[in-house]
Order: C-alpha cells, then sequence, then structure tokens
C-alpha cells in the first residue's frame, strides 16, 4: 500500500467513525489492511525507528499514526 493509498484509507475510516481518536483510526486502518500489509507497516516502521516497539500490529499501528501526523506537520522527521 502507498503512502497516498494509506492516507485515503485513514480519511475514509475517520470519515466512517467520527467518535473515535486517531490512535483507534490508526488500529482500524491497520486491522482492515490485513496481515500482509500490517507486516509491511511494521518493517516500514522499524526502519524508520531502528527498533520494533510492542508487537507486530502495534508497530504497524505506529506507523500509519506516524505517517498520518508527519502528513499534517504535527511529527517531526
Amino acid at each position: 500500500m502507498t503512502v497516498d493509498e494509506l492516507v485515503v484509507e485513514f480519511a475514509l475510516a475517520r470519515i466512517d467513525n467520527p467518535g473515535l481518536d486517531v490512535e483507534e483510526i490508526a488500529a482500524l486502518v491497520v486491522g482492515r489492511a490485513g496481515p500482509d500489509d500490517m507486516l509491511e507497516f511494521a518493517s516500514r516502521n522499524l526502519a524508520t525507528r531502528d527498533e520494533l516497539r510492542g508487537s507486530a500490529f502495534a508497530s504497524a499501528v505506529e506507523y500509519v499514526l506516524r505517517t498520518v501526523l508527519k502528513l499534517r506537520d504535527d511529527v517531526p522527521d
């Protein structure tokens, strides 16, 4: 999944679930993406952070959240 596709998935999930916070939305996106994309997100997070923090699912959620927030300029590089 490309970053653009990821952002679209996040936006659609947020529209469908307006009461959830951004971390819960990121978890929904990872859950919907499936195991292959979850591992891809976790590996991207590992490449960015040089460490795997928590399970593959938690690391994938962190990647999705960091990607979306980075695009909003809320997270430094």
